[in-house]
């Protein structure tokens, strides 16, 4: 099949300094491998999406990993990048969560999304901005499961899914998940959810990732 004139969704990856590396990169990969996979003809059946990924971060400047690497967004967060869904990483996010910006933009852009996710302790820069609600059930990286009830102890935090569909106070639907390479699962799911199983099984065989879409969460 071709992909020609096959609908995409702009999926925005949240950047800023000292993110966790693969929070971001685990589901860069997935969507941009899962939007060459839409070519090739053993995806049957045809997907409903194709994916276009955006970077995005506050500002134009580069932004530098917890690993070390840097990198440019695509675009800043904002009205003009308008994402479908948006994923927030994790890392060490104790700048990110003190960042009004971020929060602002988060609240503003959530209601208009078709989904919203976080990756490992992305988790706590949603709940700070009031988008996973009370008795909201969700999950994080299991090292910080227990710092997450504390901060926000009205929160159903699960310790063990890979990852946890639920939706925002707004509506909006949401997902987050467990640490790091979790967000590998996670990205696959969002794939099968939007675009249909057989794409996020060809993109799973494509990266040699072992994937099993029941395994995920509840």
């Amino acid at each position: 099949m071709s992909a020609a004139g096959l609908p995409r969704l702009r999926v925005g990856l949240l950047m800023f300094d000292d993110m966790e590396l693969l929070d971001f990169a685990g589901p860069y990969e997935v969507f941009t491998t899962a939007q060459r996979m839409t070519t090739r003809p053993d995806v049957t059946p045809a997907p409903a999406w194709g994916f276009e990924v955006l970077s995005l971060a506050v500002g134009d400047g580069p932004v530098q990993a917890r690993a070390g690497v840097r990198l440019l967004p695509d675009a800043r967060l904002g009205p003009a990048a308008a994402p479908d869904l948006l994923i927030v990483p994790g890392g060490v996010v104790d700048q990110v969560r003190a960042d009004r910006q971020v929060r602002a933009e988060l609240q503003r852009l959530a209601p208009g999304l078709r989904g919203l996710a976080s990756v490992c302790t992305g988790a706590f820069v949603l709940a700070d901005a009031g988008l996973i609600g009370p008795g909201t059930r969700c999950t994080t990286h299991w090292e910080d499961v227990a710092d997450l009830r504390r901060d926000h102890p009205a929160l159903d935090v699960l310790a063990g899914p890979r990852w946890v569909a639920a939706s925002t106070p707004q509506g909006t639907p949401l997902w987050t998940s467990a640490g790091i390479a979790a967000g590998i699962d996670l990205a696959l799911h969002l794939v099968a959810h939007f675009a249909g199983p057989a794409l996020a099984h060809r993109t799973a065989r494509q990266m040699d990732v072992p994937w099993a879409e029941e395994a995920g969460g509840p």
